[in-house]
């Protein structure tokens, strides 16, 4: 098992490398407000039997989990995603051991609707670039607690109180990922924890485990494209006394200061107008070509109509600018308790204002499916919508590349529809909670009787005033009076015509 644990300040929060104590066993610091990431590398072998068929069977699995609660990002770690837990997976050809990974997922992560890759999973557009897997998977998932007791049980199978400390404080963390490929052919488990006031003392490894702490703080950079970061770096047991270290790396992901915050407008019945409001239209940069873009993840519940999103006429008037991508075969028209893929996703392209720095609201029309009936539920049920991720999507300098670096996010959904040369300039989401939840009309099977007894009682007396009309007939005219006559009249005249 090999462990990197970064510590991320802004400048004006670096430590003084005279307060970290270094020894052969740990490394420790009394205080510092920094952001932390931790990432794990298990190898294959260490790993439970369950969790090594499923990734044998995989060319590659990345889980990406965000927490429901709004965190500061802090660059270099500022790609985003909606809350919940995503899942982009890519079969081995020729495995037929597919059928293991929702078993698995849901013994991992806890109960979900998920059945299989081929029934429950939507396809991604991978043709065009290399940062996108073979398919999506996404469910709501508020915290983290089925994942953490099955690590403690089946990840840290040496009881190792350090490990499973480890694993327990994962419970706070903002967002999780978990990355699988044929070429690293291990397991790496990535967590982090917006900025705080913490201290730490990190240590006792085995023998063969391998620890990476750094210390680090953000540097002004060179060029657009990098970030840049310096502070001290040390590997536990080998370094007597953290080693100083500067590095520029050309990054995919950059903070940006605008913000915005999503919220339903309205409520139509069935088609709610999801609110994206920006409080700045300045573009990250007038050296490039930049458009704003915002990715939407929508459960089975809520969809989005393509077709009614490629009119210009209402696009116009919601500003917006275009859609660019939407999960292929989306029924318009089935209920959500017939669907058996999670839901969809989409891209759209915002219009912002041409004057920078004014603030302004793109409009999101939606529309809602029909919901299975409950018990006691008043007729309402509660459905929860996760924040959308809005970012710049702009082109970097012909030249410019983006070799992976140690802390690039790839596989996010979004990234794979844009091409190898874009950087993507996240805006920060703002409100108390990053879901949005509305009601929706539903049967409620406890107060459904009062229904079907008036439906009953109405096709009774609907068919008793029928009844009623057809007896009045025939007590005027009798039966087959009037067709009697009119028989009789059409023989006279014939006659007379003769």
């Amino acid at each position: 098992m090999r462990q990197r644990i970064t510590f991320i300040q802004e400048p004006q929060n670096s430590l003084d490398p005279a307060l970290l104590e270094v020894t052969n066993n740990f490394i420790s610091t009394p205080s510092l407000y920094a952001a932390r990431e931790d990432r794990v590398t298990f190898g294959l072998e260490e790993l439970p039997q369950e969790l090594y068929r499923v990734l044998k069977a995989s060319h590659e699995l990345h889980i990406r989990w965000v927490s429901q609660e709004p965190y500061v990002s802090i660059a270099p770690l500022v790609a985003r995603l909606s809350p919940g837990l995503h899942v982009f997976y890519t079969p081995q050809r020729g495995s037929n051991n597919s059928a293991f990974l929702c078993p698995t997922l849901k013994k991992v992560f806890g109960e979900m609707d998920c059945r299989s890759p081929e029934r429950s999973f939507t396809p991604l557009p991978n043709e065009r670039f290399s940062l996108s897997a073979a398919s999506q998977y996404y469910t709501p998932l508020p915290a983290l607690s089925s994942l953490i007791t099955y690590a403690t049980h089946r990840l840290c199978s040496s009881k190792l109180q350090k490990c499973i400390s480890r694993m327990q404080s994962f419970s706070h963390a903002s967002t999780l990922d978990v990355d699988f490929d044929t070429i690293s052919h291990a397991l790496t488990i990535t967590a982090f924890w917006a900025a705080s006031i913490q201290s730490f003392h990190i240590g006792g490894m085995t023998h063969r485990d391998r620890l990476e702490v750094g210390v680090l703080s953000i540097n002004q950079a060179t060029e657009p494209e990098e970030l840049s970061l310096g502070g001290f770096l040390t590997v536990v047991g080998e370094d007597k006394k953290p080693k100083a270290t500067m590095f520029s790396f050309p990054a995919r992901h950059h903070p940006f200061a605008s913000s915005f915050a999503a919220r339903w407008l309205q409520s139509t019945g069935l088609h709610p107008v999801l609110g994206l409001e920006i409080d700045d239209s300045t573009r990250p940069t007038d050296e490039r070509a930049c458009s704003l873009h915002t990715h939407l993840t929508l459960p089975r519940t809520v969809f989005a109509d393509k077709y009614q999103l490629s009119d210009s006429l209402v696009l116009a008037s919601k500003n917006l600018s275009a859609i660019h991508y939407s999960t292929p075969a989306v029924d318009l028209e089935a209920p959500a308790y017939t669907l058996k893929t999670w839901g969809s996703s989409v891209l759209l392209e915002l219009a912002p204002p041409s004057s920078p720095g004014e603030s302004f609201t793109a409009q999101i029309p939606l529309h809602l499916r029909f919901l299975p009936p409950s018990n006691g539920t008043a007729g309402i049920a509660k459905i929860e919508l996760p924040y959308p991720v809005v970012f710049w999507a702009c082109v970097a300098d012909e030249g410019s590349k983006f070799p992976i670096n140690p802390f690039d996010k790839v596989n996010l959904g979004y990234d794979g529809l844009f091409g190898p040369k874009t950087m993507f300039y996240h805006l920060i989401p703002q409100g108390e909670k990053l879901v949005n939840t509305i009601n929706v009309p539903v049967l409620d099977l406890d107060q459904s009787r009062y229904v079907e007894m008036g439906t009953a009682a109405t096709v009774v007396l609907g068919f008793g005033w029928v009844l009623w009309c057809l007896l009045g007939v025939w007590k005027r005219n009798g039966y087959g009076s009037n067709s009697n006559k009119e028989r009789e009249k059409v023989v006279v005249v014939d006659k007379k015509e003769q």
